[in-house]
């Protein structure tokens, strides 16, 4: 981690929700180190210390402190995006303590339970409501409350976050319902690119694949990491590093006519 002398984003202000750890952090550092000033928004904010691998990786430090060794102005704050109440409060004070407000990745989500608990035909309606509001309507809370923000100054970049689940199926039908919202959120996006784009915002999604953070890379040894990579055209997994890329590729003026668009960061993945 180190200050890029090319500061694209110098004098825009930031928030990522989920940025406490994994490839929210990594979306969180990249934006601050193109120039932004970034607020760090999470359930959590010391999450990274409940997986030993990316508490050692961050040296003991929040996403928050090694945005301000870089430089940047941060604001730290918890907020639950299944709460519009919440995320709507937290998205006020970032305008509130940093200024004004141009660039929002959704990042927060997640999967619940195991593969056999959300097959299609045996999920539970407590299953769905967990997965849909954490994901889905997380992410249209999140849009609706920075929109009112960044609308009317011309300028605007919202990132939302789907996965390769939301546009093709794990074999046997796992992950359905995780699936279903992921693919919610990629029609949003559309559907938001279309209402925002005639104010100078542009909304594009990204979509991961299998990215190895420190929480996922046990996951992925339990399911056999050489099975997976079959699948997969670059035969390695992701890392949090590839994903901040193509964020970057979409939050300055390299992606500028890109909106409505869903961006897969998988490896050529083919499950």
């Amino acid at each position: 981690m180190s200050e890029r002398s090319y500061q694209p984003l110098a004098g825009k202000v930031a928030v990522v929700t989920g940025a406490a750890r994994g490839i929210g952090r990594a979306y969180a550092i990249r934006l601050a180190e193109l120039g932004a000033d970034v607020a760090v928004v999470d359930r959590n904010l010391r999450s990274f210390t409940e997986v030993a691998a990316e508490e050692e990786a961050a040296g003991g430090r929040s996403t928050d402190e090694l945005i301000v060794a870089l430089g940047r102005r941060t604001v730290g704050l918890t907020a639950d995006v299944t709460d519009p109440d919440s995320i709507g409060a937290a998205i006020n004070e970032v305008v509130a303590a940093l200024g004004h407000l141009e660039i929002v990745v959704c990042n927060a989500g997640g999967g619940s339970g195991s593969m056999t608990d959300s097959l299609p035909s045996h999920a539970t309606a407590q299953h769905v409501e967990t997965v849909v509001q954490r994901n889905l309507v997380g992410t249209i809370s999140t849009c609706r409350a920075a929109a009112r923000h960044i609308r009317g100054q011309g300028w605007g970049r919202i990132v939302t976050v789907s996965s390769m689940a939301g546009n093709m199926p794990f074999r046997g039908g796992g992950y359905s319902i995780y699936g279903a919202a992921k693919a919610g959120i990629e029609m949003y996006t559309r559907s938001l690119a279309q209402e925002l784009g005639p104010h100078g915002i542009t909304v594009n999604c990204l979509a991961p694949g299998y990215i190895a953070t420190g929480r996922l890379s046990v996951m992925f040894d339990n399911l056999g990491s050489d099975d997976l990579l079959e699948s997969v055209a670059l035969r390695r997994f992701g890392t949090p590093d590839d994903c901040a890329g193509a964020l970057e590729f979409l939050v300055t003026d390299l992606g500028a006519y890109v909106t409505g668009t869903v961006i897969p960061v998988d490896g050529g993945s083919m499950t």
